[in-house]
């Protein structure tokens, strides 16, 4: 998996590609971690789901925890552009009801933006 990161104003542009599962998912954690700690101003991550092939409990429990800890301040996560088989564990875990999910990337700025 790779797992690249960008701050764009107060929101974390978060880029993920391959497998992210129990093996992967630490290195998710610890990318998005050390961007917040290092930017308290970021309130939200907008996390590009597109090039992900696979994503199993591990790798949910991490976006969840992401989610949560924004949350506690008002923040948000996003999750945008899934590919199908990302797009379907979201919906059959539920966390497709927790977390916004956008078809495109352009969607997702919409919703970020308050449009």
């Amino acid at each position: 998996m790779r797992t690249e990161t960008r701050p764009i104003g107060n929101v974390l542009v978060v880029r993920l590609s391959g497998e992210l599962d129990l093996n992967t998912a630490p290195e998710f954690r610890a990318a998005v971690e050390e961007e917040l700690d290092a930017r308290p101003d970021i309130n939200a991550i907008f996390l590009v789901l597109s090039d992900v092939t696979f994503i199993d409990s591990s790798g949910l429990g991490v976006i969840l925890g992401r989610y949560k800890r924004l949350r506690a301040h008002g923040g948000r996560l996003i999750a945008v552009a899934p590919s199908p088989q990302v797009r379907k564990v979201f919906d059959l875990s539920g966390l497709a009801s927790i977390i916004p999910v956008r078809e495109t990337e352009d969607e997702g700025w919409a919703l970020a933006s308050g449009v």
